[in-house]
């Protein structure tokens, strides 16, 4: 059934229960009043039938109601905050079924307490408009926990991707090329390659590829390298040849009209990496790769040129790591740095297992500068001869003792200009981690102790340091009232 039938139902369900309680009313004394049975009266209640003309009529008489109040969608009172919520696109957008939740089951729990479920509603949507979140964010945040509930791994999407590289014999330990990929796109799904059209219109500089279906065209950005075009290709093999047709046509998300589309983006990029890196030669590089006692500082870089792939893909693909080495507890941060501003972005962010300490603030504040995701982008403005660095660090934090072996990868954010991006990936050093990377305790790693962000950090003598700790000082300062008011009570 389509929302708009769906949201009837469940209108309707919350006007028949809170009549219903109002008058006190069980579901047999109202079955007896009106004819209809108590299953029946509980399933229109639930939100799962819209009985025809006659039955409301019926039961609009019982409920002594007029059937034009009965079957308006107006919500009133308590309620109200429900129906605006019902009528917005936000809650049926919401992949509820991704999490094994059905709609008519939080329609239920709402209903029951509409009040207080209603004033949390208001307050949700009220913190929302002061972060500026728009429904699309909502649609990323949905996603974000999707994978994180399933530590970024899809065995659906694995299979699929392991039948196209068979079915055209992609090389599985070595590069992919963009023209290989170009020439399947071409041969099985009639798509050809435009590498000109977008280097001719300066409002689409920064735009990576746009699909025209009609034309039957993919138009990549004649900037982009090699790495950044068999990534596009092979993004758009994944439209294909997963039959995914919901979808935006442009590598730039501009306006989100679905959870769907954000899905089948996220469903393309996932098939892209897969193809680009193969899963099985991947596990024994990385096998052979913790067992070293000693730390081989190019191991990342040799990779990367092994599989011709950038670190977003390279990190992205050890989403094996939870899977395959039991090392669950992994965050990935994509950071960029705005040289001109001198400003630090972070734009992309995924936690595995739980909350990890580096993560996103909105409240403006600045994050900690021995990062490894931020002093290697200083490092890479510093020596702009650079094209990119590979570095690995053991970060500890200060407020909770975690510590985390980083590995980050800093370059220059083609074809952005005036812009750098780091890509970095946190392993937490739990028991199996230590026990799985056997180069830990190598003396030539860098060790250094961080924080979140330099207002909430009590270090005294740090060099790196940008701001004064305002909230530790506030902190301080609240403790020392608690305390004197404490004294004179």
């Amino acid at each position: 059934m389509d929302k708009k039938n769906n949201n009837l139902k469940l209108i309707l369900g919350l006007k028949v229960k809170h009549l219903r309680t109002k008058k006190g009313y069980s579901f047999s004394e109202l079955s007896n009043i009106t004819g209809l049975s108590g299953s029946y009266l509980n399933e229109i209640e639930k939100g799962k039938k819209y009985p025809k003309v006659d039955k409301l009529k019926t039961l609009s008489a019982g409920l002594e109601v007029s059937y034009e109040e009965l079957t308006s969608t107006e919500l009133t009172g308590s309620m109200a905050p429900l129906a605006a919520l019902l009528k917005s696109n936000f809650l049926n957008e919401l992949p509820l079924d991704l999490f094994g939740i059905e709609l008519n089951k939080v329609v239920e729990i709402i209903s029951n307490s509409p009040l207080k479920v209603g004033a949390f509603i208001s307050a949700l949507v009220e913190l929302s408009r002061s972060y500026q979140m728009q429904e699309t964010n909502f649609y990323f945040l949905a996603l974000r926990a999707y994978q994180e509930m399933n530590l970024n791994y899809f065995p659906d999407l694995e299979a699929e991707a392991q039948s196209f590289i068979r079915e055209f014999n992609l090389p599985v330990g070595s590069p992919i090329t963009s023209d290989l990929l170009g020439q399947i796109l071409l041969k099985k799904f009639g798509l050809r390659i435009d590498m000109t059209a977008l280097g001719h219109k300066k409002e689409l500089k920064d735009v990576r590829s746009i699909v025209n279906i009609d034309k039957k065209t993919i138009y990549l950005n004649p900037q982009l390298n090699e790495m950044q075009k068999t990534y596009q290709l092979g993004k758009e093999l994944g439209f294909q040849y997963l039959h995914l047709t919901n979808r935006q046509y442009s590598s730039t998300m501009i306006k989100v009209n679905s959870f769907e589309q954000v899905l089948n983006n996220f469903k393309a990029a996932y098939f892209s990496v897969c193809i680009l890196i193969n899963k099985e030669t991947l596990l024994k590089d990385l096998t052979q790769w913790f067992k070293q006692k000693s730390l081989n500082p190019i191991f990342l870089l040799n990779l990367s040129k092994k599989y011709s792939a950038s670190s977003s893909v390279l990190f992205q693909r050890f989403n094996v790591l939870p899977h395959y080495f039991g090392i669950e507890k992994i965050f990935f941060l994509q950071t960029k740095h705005h040289l001109r501003k001198n400003t630090f972005e972070l734009e992309k962010e995924l936690h595995l297992s739980k909350k990890h300490v580096p993560h996103s603030n909105l409240i403006r504040e600045h994050y900690c500068r021995r990062w490894l995701a931020l002093s290697s982008l200083k490092k890479l403005q510093q020596n702009s001869a650079l094209p990119e660095l590979y570095q690995l660090q053991r970060s500890r934090y200060i407020d909770t003792e975690d510590e985390y072996l980083v590995l980050t990868n800093a370059r220059k954010a083609y074809p952005l200009p005036e812009t750098n991006l780091s890509v970095s990936i946190g392993m937490l050093l739990d028991d199996n981690a230590r026990k799985t990377i056997q180069f830990l305790d190598d003396p030539n790693i860098i060790r250094k102790d961080v924080n979140i962000t330099c207002e909430r950090c009590p270090v005294n003598d740090c060099q790196e340091r940008v701001t004064p700790p305002l909230i530790i000082e506030k902190l301080n300062k609240r403790q020392k009232l608690e305390k004197s008011i404490k004294g004179l009570l």
